[in-house]
């Protein structure tokens, strides 16, 4: 009778986890199937468009998808720093507290980006379509020489007049604070000689993860920091480099954080 119980108790544990999945899966996604025809249309004007005209055309259906989803949270949203995006091709670095990061800066940085992604979310139809007109790059961690391939692709992507968005910690950390950087950016930036533009990004984790993966209301702010230029990184060390840009993203999710208690 116990060990029926038992059974009955982690079967529905299962079935729950497996529906709570699907509802996050939906929520996120399940937008996406019906642009289709639209990405059709947009590849067709590739050719007769400039760099920047074609990002900002193919940037506005995941700009869409992103702001509906954040409406459903009923969450709130401040963007301050516009004011520090410089022109041209950029690598935008983040810190990486939840699932919602993505929506966020797609919906609120009005500079179009690509980003670094797993390569089994390349397996996904119709949002892997999407991702590679965006200019993101897929990357097999467990692969040290798809690690080095994405450093390369990334490069490329930025020479060519794109910007790239990664996240230097390399996964979430849900709110817990900002963790060590990886340095991979530092040489991606050097070798595409284009600057680098820090955000913060603190309240996302509150939408999602902080509550067992059940969707909530949220108070999120997207700060836009000073740009790390081109002459900054030619004349500082990667190390160096890597410390002024931590600390500088990690002392604005202190303020934050403390002026939002």
């Amino acid at each position: 009778m116990v060990l029926r119980s038992l059974i009955w108790y982690m079967n529905e544990r299962l079935v729950n986890k497996l529906f709570s999945s699907l509802r996050t899966f939906g929520f996120l996604f399940g937008y996406l199937p019906i642009t289709i025809p639209k990405l059709i249309n947009i590849k067709k004007q590739k050719n007769t468009l400039t760099t920047e005209q074609y990002d900002q055309l193919v940037h506005h259906v995941p700009k869409m998808w992103a702001s509906g989803i954040l409406k459903r949270t009923k969450s709130h949203f401040t963007l301050i720093g516009e004011k520090n995006l410089p022109s041209g091709p950029v690598l935008f670095i983040a810190n990486h507290e939840g699932n919602f990061d993505i929506p966020s800066l797609l919906a609120y940085i009005p500079k179009p980006f690509g980003f670094i992604s797993k390569v089994e979310v390349k397996k996904l139809p119709v949002i892997s379509q999407w991702m590679e007109e965006m200019n993101c790059v897929f990357i097999d961690r467990s692969n040290r020489k798809s690690s080095y391939k994405s450093i390369e692709d990334t490069v490329s992507i930025l020479e060519n007049g794109h910007s790239i968005l990664i996240f230097p910690e390399g996964t979430r950390s849900k709110g817990e604070g900002i963790t060590e950087f990886k340095s991979g950016f530092v040489r991606i930036a050097k070798k595409a000689n284009v600057p680098i533009v820090p955000i913060a990004i603190y309240g996302t984790s509150n939408i999602m993860e902080k509550n067992n993966n059940k969707i909530c209301p949220a108070n999120v702010q997207i700060s836009i920091l000073p740009t790390y230029t081109i002459e900054n990184i030619i004349q500082n060390a990667p190390k160096q480099i890597l410390e002024d840009l931590h600390t500088s993203i990690a002392k604005e999710i202190e303020m934050i954080r403390s002026t939002s208690k």
